[in-house]
């Protein structure tokens, strides 16, 4: 076969087949969209259907719930009455009560009227009665005027008159069977107080004498205390303030100074010079101020053991340095420390028994001879001086006063305390054996009644 043959051949066969393929698309776009079409009008069946059952079931919704409303509103309807009808069976109830109490008070009112008027009735018979009691009694005393021959004012003066001479006389024997009760009873207690006082008060020590004379070993040893020239007894006498009286006195030095202080400070250094033997102007400074030392440290042990046996707190260590000063001081023969400490005792006790402040009194009483350790270097009584240490130091008034009023001379006590440390000081000094000049009075006393017997 030719090539132009088959070549048309093919060409026809393609052609064929072309036509064959539109065909079949055709037909097939045919049938797709037929398919397509029954689809969609399932789908639109199908969304029909659902509408229509979920309006049904909306439908049922609304019925059940108008259902459901209706038999709420009913209940609440049936509740409502039932609660309307309580409150009105309530209300009924308080109304029968509120009529019950109206009617109570509507009796008891009445009652109140009827006593009222029988209350009138009997005052206005009372007031008639009291009327006639009145005349009465008018009645009586025209009577017994004219009988006695005596008015009412007369008869009041007469009656009163003898009744107060009987009073007064009375009164005065009431007076005086008082009067010598108190006083003994008075003097019982004073005497069982001072008794109690005194016994409470042990002192170990009454009287102390000052010690103004210093040994000596030898009387050479007064040539060493002279020095050459006078230069050693001119430094002593420099160095402490004590005037040093060298005499004939056998080996014996004799100290002389209005300050006990200063002469216990001369005491211990001569004394300590002479242990020594080395004498000399340098040397004596050197003692003296140790000797000063020494002393300072001794007075203020001996403020603080003597607040501590009189149980008084809270000094100033200042103030119990001045108080340590009185160890060197002495009264009539009495160690003035020791004298204020017995005192400072007595109050204590004294105080306690007649329920006075026992601080103020023991605290007054240990301080009331403060004064004297100063009286040297500030002029004025004792008591003065000691009062304006106290205020310095910021001493109640009442201890102050107790302090200054010891002596009457300077204040006259004006509380209990200061009473009661004036009557204390006054025991400790006038207790047989405490001063000598009470003791000379003792065995003045002692020798008259020896002579008597």
């Amino acid at each position: 076969m030719s090539p132009t043959i088959i070549v048309l051949a093919l060409t026809a066969i393609v052609a064929i087949l072309a036509a064959g393929a539109g065909m079949a698309l055709r037909a097939g776009y045919q049938y797709g969209r037929e398919q397509n079409k029954a689809h969609y009008e399932e789908l639109l069946l199908a969304e029909k259907e659902t509408n229509e059952r979920k309006l049904l079931e909306v439908q049922n919704q609304q019925r059940d719930a108008l259902r459901e409303a209706r038999d709420e509103t009913a209940r609440f309807r049936a509740t409502i009455e039932r609660e309307n009808a309580e409150r009105r069976t309530e209300l009924q109830r308080q109304e029968r009560r509120n009529q019950q109490k109206d009617e109570a008070l509507d009796r008891k009112i009445d009652a109140l009227e009827q006593r009222e008027r029988k209350l009138t009735a009997m005052e206005r018979r009372l007031e008639q009665a009291q009327e006639e009691v009145e005349n009465l009694r008018l009645m009586q005393l025209s009577e017994i005027e004219r009988v006695a021959q005596l008015s009412v004012e007369q008869a009041k003066e007469l009656l009163l008159a003898r009744i107060e001479d009987q009073v007064r006389t009375e009164a005065a024997q009431r007076v005086r069977l008082i009067e010598e009760q108190a006083r003994e009873e008075a003097d019982s207690r004073a005497r069982e107080i001072i008794t109690l006082a005194i016994q409470r008060c042990a002192s170990d020590q009454v009287a102390e004498a000052v010690v103004s004379v210093v040994p000596l070993p030898n009387d050479e040893m007064k040539g060493r205390i002279i020095g050459r020239e006078g230069r050693n007894i001119r430094a002593l006498e420099a160095t402490t303030g004590v005037d040093l009286i060298i005499d004939d006195t056998p080996e014996a030095v004799i100290l002389s100074g209005f300050d006990p202080v200063r002469r216990e400070v001369a005491r211990l250094a001569l004394t300590k010079l002479i242990l020594d033997g080395r004498i000399h102007p340098a040397r004596i400074e050197e003692v003296v101020a140790k000797a000063r030392q020494e002393v300072d440290a001794v007075v203020r042990e001996a403020g603080e053991q003597a607040a501590m046996e009189a149980n008084v707190h809270g000094l100033q260590p200042e103030l119990l340095k001045i108080i340590g000063r009185l160890h060197f001081r002495t009264s009539y023969g009495q160690n003035v420390l020791a004298h204020s400490v017995e005192v400072s005792i007595l109050a204590a006790t004294i105080a306690h028994e007649l329920g006075a402040d026992v601080n103020v009194c023991k605290t007054a009483a240990l301080l009331h001879d403060m004064g004297k350790a100063i009286d040297q270097e500030v002029e004025g009584p004792h008591a003065i001086i000691g009062g304006e240490i106290a205020r310095r130091f910021g001493k109640s008034p009442k201890i102050i006063h107790a302090m200054v009023a010891h002596h009457a001379t300077e204040s006259e006590p004006q509380s209990l305390e200061a009473a009661i440390v004036q009557a204390a000081d006054a025991i400790s000094a006038a207790r047989p054996g405490a001063r000598r000049e009470t003791i000379d009075l003792y065995i003045k006393r002692l020798e008259a009644l020896e002579g008597i017997a």
